[in-house]
């Protein structure tokens, strides 16, 4: 069953002294019941605003097109996230159908409310649990989930290291159970034993009914829990792969893609040469021509996705790895 259907999602924002920025571009993918799709690229590349524009978290000088079809419950229609209205979105969508883990979880915690207090609204309202023994008991639960400590749920936010917070968010978003979670780089400021279990509890969300897409810079927690991997740059996928195949043998068909895997120290440890180019500036044609080596006058003409690839000379030798990729970031992370 496909959980959620992205069809031609395009984000702009307007300028008012410069042209606008062309964040995501034509974005087009699915995601299934029981999947992970891990979402990598540079930071800047577009990947935020993509889920933001899923939730209707835009700033108001964003322009949308396309669609993005989540699927109903049951008989229930599916749910075109872009044209969704604030209230359909607020009232049905945030937290009940798609929950949210963060870019900067700090910022989407109440200062003035401790975490047991952020934990227990949230489970009155997804769960519809009752009563204080109840409340308590699945408040605590819903922190056991992520491993945070007990002893810290009468904290407030500025009380709490980067990485509790990152817990604490991660265990406001998994609190509905719903069908889709967006982890905006959910391991953000922990270490490398937290990420494991971090993206693991992740992966167990998805079951056999629910889908994760999983933002993150972190190539080894991609690898690690990810059935396929999709590449951003300059706000276009460039490559859908299998994980598998992705990280190991043939590897990665892009050039842009394998240059993020020849950057880790246990590759070529060889970081993508020059910049990503401004979004509000960006070139005609394939967007990394200027820092491709096999760039010649066909990239004048923008590639199709097609295939899972849009790369006028993909890679076709193998580039398996013998190990997944350790503690390490994408280049620009």
């Amino acid at each position: 069953m496909t959980v959620l259907s992205v069809r031609g999602l395009t984000v702009r924002f307007r300028m008012r002294e410069s042209a606008p920025v062309r964040a995501v571009t034509d974005v087009s993918f699915d995601l299934a019941a029981g999947e992970c799709l891990a979402l990598v690229g540079e930071s800047g590349c577009g990947k935020s605003v993509l889920a933001s524009a899923l939730l209707g978290l835009l700033p108001g000088n964003a322009e949308t097109a396309g669609s993005a079809l989540l699927a109903g419950a049951g008989d229930e229609p599916a749910t075109d996230l872009i044209a969704a209205d604030e209230a359909t979105l607020a009232r049905t969508v945030r937290g009940r159908r798609v929950g949210l883990v963060p870019q900067s979880p700090a910022a989407h915690l109440t200062p003035v409310r401790t975490v047991r207090a952020h934990l227990t609204e949230t489970v009155r309202r997804l769960t519809g649990t009752r009563g204080r023994d109840a409340l308590r008991t699945a408040t605590e639960a819903a922190a056991t989930r992520v491993s945070f400590p007990a002893g810290h749920l009468d904290r407030h936010p500025h009380e709490l290291s980067g990485g509790l917070a990152q817990r604490a968010a991660t265990a406001l978003a998994l609190v509905g159970d719903a069908p889709l979670l967006l982890a905006d780089e959910p391991t953000t400021g922990l270490d490398r034993d937290l990420v494991d279990r971090t993206v693991d509890e992740l992966r167990r969300h998805t079951g056999s009914t629910r889908a994760l897409l999983m933002i993150t810079h972190d190539l080894a927690a991609a690898a690690r829990i990810a059935d396929r991997v999709a590449v951003m740059y300059a706000g276009r996928l460039v490559e859908i792969a299998d994980a598998d195949a992705f990280f190991g043998t043939p590897g990665p068909r892009h050039p842009y893609a394998r240059g993020l895997l020849d950057a880790l120290p246990e590759r070529a440890f060889r970081p993508v040469p020059g910049r990503p180019p401004e979004l509000a500036a960006l070139p005609g044609g394939c967007a990394f021509a200027a820092r491709c080596a096999h760039a010649d006058s066909a990239c004048a003409a923008q590639p199709s996705l097609t295939g899972g690839l849009a790369c006028h000379h993909p890679h076709t030798a193998p580039a398996g790895l013998v190990h997944p990729p350790q503690a390490v970031e994408a280049p620009g992370a």
